[in-house]
Order: structure tokens, then C-alpha cells, then sequence
């Protein structure tokens, strides 16, 4: 995976669309030729991306969506997208991903909290350094600031006592030294369906 192209197609779907750019003329023999660039497609007012990681070989995002179908149309923007940089850029053709995307509605905070977690372990089989991942988990220390990445939903049930499941005072602590597995509480549903 070519991390940062698709970080930049992740930027350029979720950040607030830049001025149009105008239509630029080319000279050729026997007239002009116009050229008139395709806007991206924008998602900044229906998209929250709260969290995501990139792998060598797949990704991980929790997305929040504003109305039915949000998710269906920027999957299909950014892949579609990122599919025909990759398939130019290496001289190849056909699906480059599997299959279609798996989605899963998410109903509890635990679960929410959770997913969060094992997103951000991921990189873990590739890396030891968790922080500097192709990931959001630096957006979640502050160690980095994306405006298009959306944390605060998870970090604010850190800001206040929830005694329920959390025996940690930080969202790092929650990542990094929580005894659960998060697995064990997400089950198979994120995995495999």
C-alpha cells in the first residue's frame, strides 16, 4: 500500500473542498485544447472518521456517518480512487481489494471503545512503535493535529469517571496497558463478517 497517496485521497475527501481550479488552455496546432480538472468528491459534511489504521495489505476506519448510504459512497470514492492510482502506477489491472468492505453498526460505548483499541493495535505485528504507525493513534496522544480526523468522540469518555469498564486514566493507558482483550469483547463480528 502506498500510505501516503492514500492518505492524501483520505485528505482530500474529508477536509473542506479547496477554491475550483480554473479551466486551464493548452495550445495545439489548429486551435486550443481545454482542460477543465473533475473536482474530487467531498464527504466533509457527511463523514466523521474517528479512527483508522493503514496495513501493508488492508485498513481499518470507524466511521461516523451522517445519513444512510454516506459510507457506501465514500468507500466507493476512496477505493475506487486509490484503486486506479495503484493499478496506473504498478502496470496492472483488476480489483485491487478483496472484496467489499465489512461494516458493522455499533450501538454500545464499550464496543465504540473497543473497536477504537484494536484498531490502533493493529500495526502492532508490524511495528513495535505503535505511535509512529500509519494510524490516528498520534491524533489521540496529541502528538499530531489532522483536522479531517475526528477523536474526540472516544477521547471524551476519558474526561469523565466511567467506572464501568475502565480501570485507566488515559486513552493510552486504555490502548496500551488495558488486561482485556479487545478481541474477546468485540468478537467475531469485526473480523470475520
Amino acid at each position: 500500500m502506498d500510505y501516503k497517496t492514500f492518505l492524501k485521497y483520505l485528505k482530500e475527501a474529508l477536509s473542506a473542498p479547496p477554491e475550483p481550479k480554473k479551466v486551464r488552455q493548452i495550445a495545439l496546432q489548429g486551435g486550443t485544447l481545454l482542460i477543465n480538472p473533475r473536482p474530487v468528491k467531498n464527504f466533509v459534511s457527511s463523514i466523521n472518521l474517528i479512527a483508522y489504521c493503514l496495513m501493508p495489505n488492508h485498513f481499518h476506519f470507524l466511521i461516523e456517518q451522517v445519513s444512510d448510504r454516506d459510507i457506501n459512497k465514500f468507500m466507493q470514492s476512496v477505493v475506487t480512487r486509490y484503486s486506479m492510482y495503484f493499478n496506473k502506477k504498478y502496470n496492472r489491472v483488476g480489483k485491487l481489494f478483496q472484496g467489499h468492505y465489512k461494516a458493522v453498526l455499533i450501538n454500545d460505548e464499550n464496543y465504540l471503545l473497543h473497536l477504537s483499541r484494536y484498531i490502533h493495535l493493529n500495526p502492532r505485528e508490524f511495528t513495535k512503535n505503535i505511535e509512529s504507525a500509519y494510524s490516528s493513534y498520534a491524533e489521540y496522544l496529541g502528538n499530531r493535529h489532522t483536522s479531517w480526523i475526528k477523536p474526540g468522540i472516544i477521547l471524551s469518555f476519558f474526561k469523565k469517571a466511567n467506572k464501568d469498564f475502565m480501570r485507566v486514566d488515559t486513552y493510552k493507558d486504555f490502548v496500551e496497558k488495558y488486561d482485556e482483550d479487545s478481541t474477546l469483547i468485540l468478537g467475531k463480528i469485526t473480523l470475520e463478517n
